[in-house]
């Protein structure tokens, strides 16, 4: 089976030394990823709103946030000003690519995408979508043919824009197989490539599970039957810093049980477009995430 793996970025801190320990380890096991990058200001700190969204004190005490992001990052856009990520860390960007993996677009401010866009306008919405594209170019040279909506949230506009600002696949939903995304009265041509896998942060502190057995419950997911493969999402964050073990234990397994991991780059490349079907994008709970997600329908 395939498995792609997409690595959000969603911090500075996530950026400069996350990154970097993910690169060391893509190379030493010779594996392609896609990274996605929050390209504007780290504003994490202002994640602390969400304080009264159901189920997200949970969540951060059973995956101890402070310990993984650092209290720096966590007064970020209070506390302090948070950094501008592509302007500060764009060695670090541009490195990635040279590494050969695939670059795209997360965001440009990641607490304010998450917290916001469900239920914001167009207007907006193209606004946030064009200021993370214009960081990018800047950032690059050229133009991002992916991206992957932070905190798998989005609104009816995104689809759309996605596929009017030339992206050829995102992966912005949780889901089962690739498919052709419609939400309320838009559609688009953008294909939706959803990930498939739970996430660390969301298994660890449920049901004994820790950082000494977590690898065990992804790869149990990761051997269920899937059309066309796999995508998992890791975090700089996570898999790059304090979790870098478990991350280094699923590649080893992966491999040794004759999987071949890939970027969604390459997912795409194997997928036979022509059979794939559009579906709808809906809101729906993922267990140990807080909040509404977007699922495929």
């Amino acid at each position: 089976m395939q498995i792609a793996l997409k690595v959000d970025v969603d911090t500075y801190r996530g950026t400069v030394e996350g990154v970097p320990a993910l690169l060391e380890l893509f190379a030493r096991y010779q594996v392609p990823a896609t990274f996605l990058f929050s390209l504007g200001p780290d504003h994490t700190g202002r994640a602390l709103r969400r304080v009264f969204r159901p189920g997200f004190l949970r969540k951060v005490q059973r995956t101890s946030v402070a310990s993984h992001y650092g209290y720096k990052t966590l007064m970020y856009g209070v506390l302090l000003p948070g950094p501008h990520i592509a302007r500060k860390a764009g060695d670090v960007l541009r490195q990635t690519r040279a590494a050969g993996h695939e670059v795209g677009i997360h965001c440009y401010d990641h607490v304010r995408w998450q917290d916001f866009v469900a239920k914001k306008s167009r207007t907006w919405t193209e606004r946030e979508m064009r200021r993370a594209y214009d960081a990018f170019v800047e950032a690059f040279g050229d133009s991002p043919t992916t991206i992957g909506a932070a905190g798998w949230q989005l609104n009816k506009y995104v689809i759309e824009l996605e596929e009017q600002m030339g992206f050829a696949y995102a992966s912005d939903v949780r889901g089962a197989e690739p498919f052709y995304p419609k939400m309320q009265d838009r559609s688009s041509r953008c294909l939706q490539i959803p990930t498939t896998l739970p996430t660390l942060d969301e298994l660890l502190g449920r049901d004994g599970i820790d950082e000494s057995n977590v690898a065990e419950q992804v790869l149990a997911a990761s051997r269920k039957p899937a059309t066309y493969g796999h995508v998992y999402t890791l975090h700089a964050e996570l898999e790059g810093m304090k979790l870098l073990p478990v991350m280094e234990k699923l590649l080893q397994q992966w491999q040794a049980q004759g999987n071949t991991l890939v970027s969604l780059e390459g997912f795409y490349r194997t997928l036979p477009l022509e059979d794939i079907t559009r579906k709808e994008v809906v809101w729906g709970e993922v267990e140990g995430r807080s909040g509404l997600l977007a699922l495929e329908g």
